[in-house]
């Protein structure tokens, strides 16, 4: 416990010359100042988000450029009325009774009716007519088809209510299923994944990591509070953009999960770098300004790679991944401000109280150094070859299943049982087999459809998709004008499955081309497969382009800090392995099912489309803060000694206590997400938890230090050629340095204006 409270320092008070610095006197200064307009800040965002949330996020999504899925669908709703598609289908099924029976015929009109009187449809098709979806060979079930009106989200939920009522009855059982159904079903999930996941689970988890990791209760609640005014900002801010631009509303569970990553992340370092400051002697005032020299400039940085990180996604033509990746991008600004500002201004009002209400054993004064830290690492650093082969063998290991890896988008089937597209789906195909899908696969011809050359081409193609495997009964519509016709052909099972993408492939490479090519006539294939293909294609082609974008940038941003090529090339290498590892285990167990019962996740035939690409991102981005801690750790003392590996020792070890626990955050924040019902969201969960685990420990632990003893000097390698880079200054000014080497392409000495960053 740090003895006295006096306000005069133990040395020269230090001179506030940088930003953070300014900003972090400002605020030990005027700490009520600070306090009230982030309190303003709050209320102001509590006041939006109750104001606009409501109409500030959508359930749809979509690719931006024009794939020929969009390009069918754009033909459709020009030249046939909406009337003529199907939305949603009401599935009403009797043991007892069949369909000529007059309490079901009964049955089914009252249900029209009911669903007719809520106003949220604009066509309830009875089954018995010639234009209804029909009654089950064994006349046992009836299918009510719908077309909802212009607000398909409300009307829904106005549906279901209908439909749970009807349920009641003891006679008959009534599921539902179609587009708006799963987007129903798609929301509440991912409402219920958000308060079970992240607040019930992921919250509570973090806190307590938190009382591990400073053995104090006030001091683990401060960057709780941090990560929440922070998320409650975001949201704010995000509900504002959302008036003027279309935004996800997956983009809430992001903020949630990244805001408290961050928000505890960047607190834990600046809290921690301040009580080591108190420990040392350094008054109040002179600890918050020395952290804010230090660790809130390595925040700023840290923050600033993860945006540059994120920065690629935005080039994504996808709207879903866009409000991802711009949500944990505002996030990330709003918590490096609150880190910066407002932790600087909490702390000055607790002072040492910050150390209140110690626990016992967790609540006592480490070393700072590591001792377990020490003794693992030097062990690695006196067999650096033997250890570095055996790292990256196990992570080599660990990658292989990627090259396996198969893209596409979560359909009902992944969906829990109990949901209402899912129940419907299968009771859709039990009564009618091979038409478990409300939304088929539409071959949309366009030209003089009336002339002998394309009327015989769609009877050879009609002829030959009948009596096929892959595809159901085809049904045909031809437009008013007669320059249009869509052929709607069933595609087996969920729309995303195996043989549905296989008949889909058929019909465009194989089928509509033998049947229509020399024809005056052009033809697409849209429909719901189509557009998951499609979607995933885009995603996919964009995927090399992400990874240029973010490892370039990442690239020269790290070498401008670091002045050191080898340090830079080693960061982005490392970061790679990490996210490949992640990459094969995330297919182990989706895909292959191995481990995924015991883990409580589910084994689907896919990865979604966007989960690598976003993994990379985010990945890359929050290893990249561990990184620059280390790396900064071990180059300040290099800066003294000269000794490679006597630095590394001494980095790992002195942060390798507040980067564990930082990444153990993290890690259990986003098992909140893996613990959910969205296969999307688990994937994601368990991508980002086990990659942070793997590169908290065998990457920081093993294979970095490995690496680094092994290169020696070399690791601060830049050619003379470059110089002219200027010189950062992260963590204030660094001890003069001792020569490790001449210049012109050998080993250059460590300058002593070159970054240092302490954590």
């Amino acid at each position: 416990m740090y003895r006295g409270r006096s306000l005069g320092g133990s040395g020269p008070r230090p001179r506030a010359t940088s930003g953070p610095q300014r900003l972090a006197r400002a605020a030990a200064v005027h700490p009520w100042r600070v306090v009230a307009a982030w309190a303003l800040v709050l209320a102001a965002s509590v006041v939006a988000i109750g104001t606009l949330i409501g109409s500030a996020f959508t359930s749809d999504g979509s690719i931006t450029t024009n794939p020929d899925s969009m390009k069918a669908q754009q033909v459709l709703a020009d030249n046939f009325s909406q009337a003529d598609r199907t939305d949603d289908a009401i599935i009403i099924h009797s043991a007892q009774l069949t369909s000529e029976d007059p309490q079901f015929r009964g049955f089914v009109a009252d249900l029209r009716s009911a669903v007719e009187a809520t106003g949220a449809a604009q066509t309830v098709r009875d089954p018995y007519a010639a234009n209804g979806f029909g009654i089950s060979e064994d006349g046992h079930a009836a299918v009510v088809t719908l077309v909802l009106g212009h607000d398909p989200e409300a009307g829904i939920v106005r549906v279901l209510d209908e439909v749970r009522a009807a349920d009641a009855d003891a006679t008959f059982v009534v599921d539902i299923t179609g587009a708006n159904t799963l987007d129903h079903d798609f929301t509440k999930l991912s409402e219920s994944d958000l308060t079970n996941g992240e607040l019930k689970f992921g919250l509570p988890a973090a806190l307590i990591v938190l009382v591990l990791v400073f053995g104090a209760l006030v001091a683990a609640f401060l960057p709780m509070s941090i990560a929440i005014i922070s998320i409650v900002v975001t949201v704010a801010i995000s509900s504002v953009l959302g008036q003027v631009t279309p935004l996800s509303f997956f983009i809430v569970n992001m903020i949630t999960a990244m805001g408290l990553a961050l928000g505890i992340d960047y607190s834990l370092f600046v809290l921690s770098r301040y009580r080591e400051e108190r420990q040392a002697g350094r008054d109040k005032i002179d600890a918050i300004v020395a952290t804010g020299g230090t660790s809130s400039k390595a925040v700023l940085f840290s923050g600033t790679s993860f945006v540059v990180a994120l920065l690629g996604l935005l080039l994504v033509p996808d709207t879903i991944l866009r409000s991802l990746a711009l949500g944990a991008i505002i996030v990330g600004v709003v918590t490096m401000a609150a880190a910066v500002t407002l932790l600087p201004a909490l702390l000055s009002l607790l002072g040492d109280r910050v150390n209140a209400l110690r626990l016992p054993l967790v609540g006592r004064d480490h070393p700072a150094e590591s001792p377990f830290w020490t003794r693992a690492v030097d062990a690695v650093v006196r067999r650096p070859a033997t250890f570095l082969a055996a790292g990256v063998i196990i992570l080599l290991a660990a990658a292989f299943p990627v090259l396996g890896l198969s893209t596409g988008t979560s359909g009902v089937s992944s969906l829990p049982d109990s949901s209402y597209a899912k129940a419907g789906a299968l009771a859709l195909e039990r009564s009618f087999p091979g038409t478990s899908t409300t939304d088929p696969a539409q071959v949309v011809i366009s030209g003089n459809v009336t002339s002998t050359e394309v009327t015989a081409a769609i009877e050879r193609f009609k002829a030959s998709v009948v009596d096929d495997p892959d595809f159901g009964p085809w049904d045909q519509q031809v437009a008013e004008n007669g320059q249009v016709a869509v052929i709607s052909v069933p595609l087996i099972g969920d729309p995303d499955n195996a043989q549905a993408r296989r008949g889909l492939d058929r019909l465009r490479t194989d089928l509509v081309p033998a049947a229509f090519d020399g024809t005056d006539s052009s033809v697409l294939v849209g429909g719901a497969t189509a557009e998951n293909v499609d979607y995933s294609d885009v995603i996919n082609k964009w995927l090399p382009l992400v990874l240029a974008f973010v490892l370039g940038l990442s690239f020269l941003l790290l070498t401008l800090v670091f002045r050191s090529l080898v340090l830079s090339a080693t960061a982005v290498v490392l970061n790679l392995l990490s996210v490949g590892a992640a990459y094969g285990l995330l297919v182990l167990v989706f895909q292959h099912g191995i481990g995924a019962g015991l883990l409580g996740l589910q084994q689907v035939e896919r990865v979604e489309a966007w989960v690598p690409i976003f993994l990379f991102s985010v990945l890359f981005a929050l290893s990249m803060d561990y990184h620059v801690f280390l790396l900064s750790r071990i180059r300040e003392r290099y800066a003294e000694t000269g000794d490679t590996n006597q630095a590394v020792v001494h980095g790992i070890a002195a942060t390798g206590r507040i980067i564990t626990g930082a990444a153990l955050i993290i890690v259990v924040v986003f098992a909140g997400f893996a613990a959910g019902q969205l296969v999307m969201f688990q994937q994601m969960g368990f991508g980002v938890a086990v990659a942070l685990l793997v590169d908290a420990t065998l990457i920081r632990m093993v294979v970095v230090p490995a690496a680094m003893a092994l290169l020696g000097r070399w690791n601060w390698y830049l050619p003379s050629w470059l110089s002219w880079l200027p010189e950062l200054h992260v963590e204030g000014d660094p001890d003069p340095a001792p020569t490790a080497g001449g210049s012109h392409g050998h080993p250059r000495p460590i300058r002593p204006a070159t970054v240092v960053l302490r954590s």
